[in-house]
């Protein structure tokens, strides 16, 4: 086996890559040229989690390219080093690679030289060619880890190098462009020494690198952690768009960015690339929803990702049953987001206005269809809905079933909650048994009853690619939803709420709000309401920070 190398420090000849390197017109140095290969992927969803810096270079050039002549190496352990050579890599359109300890035939790396067929290294930084893979005649060009020895030796221009942050090195690698090659490198690198590669030849070159043309139709979603960085560099030498999340925007409906971003390129191709993504469920209908860019109020696809939510609560025709109707919808729009505006001073959290409309009311009267519950039409309902969402406010429609059950009358409006700022809320002191009658007594709903709601509800909401929907239980007795552990939380296409909604003194109220905090089920948030007529006294908003904790995620005036 022979390799030849040659330090970035002996080079003579800037410009080697755009033109061959002569001595005294020895047409023997003219170097040859080659052209990598990349190509889209042929999954529409490529998930790429491995933890090791190194695997995930390899999973992304796996995933891009098809051949590639030319690799840009560099050490696991040297920053400066990776973020150099993703700039030289970038600017020639060949893959960033990360050397493996000991490197043996056989091993992933090795694999990859091989499949990819290449024949010559660009090693960045002291230690990157210190375990190259074995191989014959493969020609190694090793070069420190600064930007003016790398531009001589990939002959391309770099000027000087541009410092980035640590937290900002993969927003950095994202947006480099191949067609206006820059030089990035850590604020924290210190100077790095000169490779120690034993060099057998002085006449080692790179060969002429033509860069493969842009792989469309594919987007990178990728995290900011260390394993992602050399994948972001390889999908940008592809000419791959990069969308860069924070780690905790695993779930593509979470980011605003995003979800625009996903929208916007409709691409066929997606490539998650971070060790966090191994671990979220459902990322294929999770990314065909944000795919969709349709976006709750305040932004994103997820309802309590940093947001609160009030409320004002009513039936649209007439201010009896609550704040709600005691306006038309214009100036009930207008109302609403003078009382959200109340909270945004008091908390650190988006304060998103809504409203909560009673969509069927409880009756003393048993109607036509004998249940004791009157059912709005969605016509009478729309305005409202729409002047909403035009506002950006959040709907849920509120249902007092009577002697029905809540599934029944919840797909009775499956077209109002197809909308993307609809959600549900389930309030069973009006669920009524057969012969009972309101205001008799309090009414109850079985956990099969809510669980059947849930599943309906969030099946409807995956399969029309919606947002995150709002499901709302109202309670203020534990009697109202017996075994109430056994809720169904577990559907991501939820949120679910418990709104506890008694009125009276503040102490009563507060005790109630204990009672109901005390073994919840699981993954649950939480709702109060003020009632403005009932209380004594109604707390202002201030008071209602100070005092409703844990801080609820939703609250309701009525």
């Amino acid at each position: 086996m022979r390799r030849s190398s040659q330090f970035a420090a002996a080079a003579t000849c800037f410009g080697l890559l755009l033109a061959g390197c002569t001595s005294d017109g020895d047409a023997e140095s003219a170097r040859p040229t080659v052209a990598p290969s990349s190509s889209k992927p042929d999954a529409a969803l490529t998930l790429i989690s491995d933890a090791d810096p190194a695997a995930a270079a390899i999973s992304t050039s796996r995933a891009l390219y098809d051949s590639s002549d030319v690799v840009v190496l560099a050490a696991p352990d040297d920053q400066a080093a990776i973020t150099l050579g993703a700039s030289a890599a970038v600017a020639l359109g060949v893959p960033l690679l990360l050397s493996i300890p000991g490197g043996q035939p056989g091993d992933p790396l090795t694999s990859e030289f091989e499949r990819l067929g290449v024949t010559s290294v660009l090693a960045v930084g002291a230690d990157a060619a210190q375990d190259l893979p074995p191989g014959d005649e493969l020609q190694v060009v090793a070069v420190a880890a600064d930007s003016t020895a790398l531009a001589e030796v990939i002959g391309v221009e770099l000027g000087q190098a541009e410092p980035v942050a640590p937290e900002g090195i993969a927003a950095a690698l994202a947006a480099l462009d191949p067609a206006a090659p820059v030089a990035l490198l850590p604020t924290d690198a210190a100077t790095t020494p000169e490779p120690t590669a034993e060099a057998d030849s002085e006449n080692a070159t790179l060969p002429e690198v033509t860069r493969p043309n842009a792989v469309t139709g594919t987007l990178v979603l990728a995290t900011t952690t260390p394993e992602s960085l050399p994948g972001i560099a390889i999908a940008r030498a592809a000419g791959v768009e990069v969308q860069v999340v924070t780690p905790d925007q695993l779930d593509p409906r979470s980011s605003s960015e995003a979800i625009s971003r996903l929208s916007e390129s409709k691409p066929d191709a997606v490539i998650a690339l971070g060790a966090g993504y191994g671990t979220q469920q459902g990322l294929d209908w999770k990314f065909a929803t944000a795919a969709t860019g349709a976006q709750l109020p305040g932004g994103g696809q997820l309802l309590f990702q940093e947001r609160m939510f009030v409320a004002l609560y009513g039936y649209t025709e007439g201010g009896a049953l609550g704040v709600l109707g005691e306006q038309d919808a214009d100036g009930a729009v207008e109302r609403a987001i003078e009382t959200a505006a109340e909270y945004e001073d008091l908390v650190s959290t988006q304060v998103v206005p809504a409203f909560e409309i009673i969509a069927t009311v409880a009756s003393e009267f048993p109607g036509l269809d004998g249940n004791y519950s009157s059912e709005a039409d969605i016509s009478q309902l729309q305005p409202w809905v729409d002047a909403a969402g035009a506002a950006g406010i959040y709907v849920v429609l509120d249902l007092q079933p009577g002697r029905t059950d809540f599934l029944t009358q919840a797909m009775s409006y499956e077209p109002l909650l197809r909308l993307p700022h609809v959600g549900l809320a389930l309030d069973p002191e009006w669920r009524l048994l057969p012969n009972q009658v309101h205001l008799d007594q309090i009414g109850f709903v079985s956990i099969e009853e809510v669980n059947a709601v849930v599943t309906w509800l969030a099946d409807l909401t995956r399969s029309n690619a919606l947002p995150q929907k709002m499901l709302v239980l109202h309670q203020f007795q534990l009697g109202m939803i017996p075994e109430r552990e056994l809720l169904d939380t577990s559907r991501e296409e939820l949120g679910v709420l418990i709104h506890v909604d008694g009125n009276g003194d503040q102490g009563s109220k507060q005790a109630t709000w204990a009672v109901l905090h005390e073994n919840p089920p699981a993954d649950v948030y939480w709702g109060w309401k003020n009632f403005v007529d009932e209380d004594s006294p109604m707390l202002t908003p201030e008071q209602t920070i100070d005092q409703a904790l844990p801080t609820p995620e939703l609250i309701t005036y009525q």
